[in-house]
């Protein structure tokens, strides 16, 4: 479920907060799923159990996860948060864009190449 690599300058806990953003909200890990616990994630990928521990608050404060006194951390309702990831891309993308047409791209170069993109398996 989880990969890390070690050889990254991202530092782990971040690695890990990015691939359960990402299950999150694909949808692989839903609403209410129960994370897995801090140690048993720890003893799976070989890391300290503090460096999940700091992953699993990040999301929290995030708003990915919740904690349940005695139980664990389950996954938060991810519609919002999906919704506000999206809206983050298309400033990013703006932003972008702009910078592509001051630089001299077209119109029809960009549709080109998200065409292509979206063609060749870009798309999850």
């Amino acid at each position: 479920m989880i990969t890390i690599d070690y050889q990254s300058r991202i530092p782990i806990y971040e690695q890990i907060v990015e691939r359960f953003e990402m299950l999150i909200l694909k949808g692989v890990l839903e609403p209410d799923d129960q994370m897995p616990s801090v140690r048993s994630l720890a003893l799976q990928l070989s890391i300290n159990p503090n460096t999940i521990q700091k992953a699993y608050t990040q999301l929290e404060q995030q708003g990915y996860i919740y904690p349940v006194k005695g139980r664990g951390n389950f996954v938060s309702g991810s519609g919002k948060l999906a919704e506000e990831k999206k809206q983050a891309f298309f400033q990013d993308l703006d932003a972008l864009l702009a910078y592509g047409r001051e630089i001299g791209i077209t119109q029809n170069e960009c549709r080109n190449y998200i065409d292509q993109y979206y063609s060749e398996g870009g798309e999850s």
